[in-house]
């Protein structure tokens, strides 16, 4: 039985009733751009295979009946009982529910049955993918014409307000509008979005995504110490987001504290980055990606100072064993990494890291090749 069988007879079992429909939206990779979404900057994610499935219904009543085939709990919440800062992992699709009613959305009682295949913690985004699997679901039951972007931006208040974890639009965007052997342009200001191509395969390469099994969150002090540090730096410099930075030397020349120079110098090098990968793979050049991974890297290490001694094993790890540039993806202080690889080497590439790993006392990770995937839709 597949995955989409799974929930839809699940459902049925709970409820005595057909599922409306099956949805699935993935997680992502970020290709490149780390901590620039929220502050207004550019980023460059794809979608990957892995995500949330979901079956759904419309209910009699007002409730919302939330099921996890992976944590075997269902949960009942009352409409009353719908509020921001309410616990444990059905908040998040609680949480899109309240963020839609919200909204002026008419979004009635709804019956929710979830599995999911994206690692938790791991960077990949899980929480995105099921939030906008809940989305894509409530628009179609409730016969709601949204459009896409406006979907990421619900699912991400729900992630914001009602879980309470202070995200940017990345996440989102990527689970429900990505597309195949695409990576997805995304200005977090604007919302102006295009689709980059992205055919690794037509190019001999291939992704590596090795998960360092180093739990992370979201909703932790140093990440909101890290946007915290941010907006102060912006307010510092008489702009609206770092963003709008566009001389650094003058910007660092400015600011006396040796931290957020240095954070300043993250984003503004990194949005820079993300241009450039653009030219890069318009013009078909994809290996040339490599370098601009291996500096984001870097930044990501020296000046904004959210890896962690795993996840730089991993890279470096990665390289030395073949691969063209590599890098740690996602919010940080754990998760996973990416490797761009020449076809074929990438299992033998995770070979290497996990010996790496034993070596040094490090629990086993895991890995996967990553293709671009479509984002949210309907399966059945």
């Amino acid at each position: 039985m597949n995955t989409m069988e799974q929930v839809a007879t699940a459902f049925t079992d709970l409820t005595q009733q057909p599922c409306a429909g099956v949805w699935f939206a993935p997680g992502r990779v970020n290709l490149i751009g780390e901590h620039t979404d929220y502050n207004d900057g550019f980023v460059m994610p794809f979608a990957i295979a892995q995500g949330a499935t979901l079956a759904a219904g419309p209910r009699t009543d007002d409730s919302v009946q939330i099921t996890s085939i992976d944590m075997d709990e269902t949960h009942v919440i009352e409409a009353r009982d719908l509020s921001p800062g309410s616990g444990g992992w059905q908040a998040y699709l609680a949480g899109v529910v309240w963020a839609m009613r919200e909204a002026g959305h008419r979004v009635g009682g709804v019956d929710l049955t979830l599995a999911s295949n994206v690692p938790i913690g791991a960077g990949l985004s899980s929480s995105a993918a099921i939030e906008c699997a809940v989305v894509a679901a409530l628009c179609d039951i409730f016969e709601l014409d949204i459009e896409p972007i406006e979907r990421a931006k619900l699912a991400r208040v729900a992630e914001n307000a009602y879980v309470g974890a202070p995200t940017g639009l990345l996440d989102q965007a990527a689970s429900t509008l990505c597309e195949a052997d695409a990576a997805l342009f995304l200005d977090c200001r604007t919302f102006d979005s295009r689709q980059v191509p992205l055919p690794l395969s037509r190019h001999a390469l291939e992704i590596l995504v090795l998960d360092t099994n180093t739990p992370h969150s979201h909703v932790d002090g140093e990440y909101a110490e890290r946007r915290a540090s941010c907006d102060r730096a912006a307010e510092l410099l008489g702009v609206q987001a770092l963003r709008d930075v566009t001389d650094l030397d003058e910007a660092l020349e400015a600011l006396s504290d040796e931290v957020m120079k240095r954070r300043v110098r993250h984003v503004v090098t990194e949005n820079e980055r993300v241009l450039h990968a653009i030219e890069v793979a318009e013009s078909g050049n994809l290996e040339e990606l490599a370098p601009l991974l291996d500096a984001s890297h870097t930044s990501m290490r020296d000046d904004f100072e959210i890896t962690v001694e795993t996840v730089d094993l991993a890279v470096e790890t990665a390289r030395a064993a073949g691969a063209l540039g590599a890098r740690m993806t996602g919010g940080g202080f754990g998760g996973c990494i990416i490797a761009l690889c020449r076809a074929g080497s990438a299992d033998g590439i995770g070979q290497h890291v996990a010996a790496a790993f034993e070596q040094k006392g490090f629990g086993a990770p895991d890995w996967f090749v990553a293709t671009p995937q479509q984002g949210a839709h309907r399966l059945a």
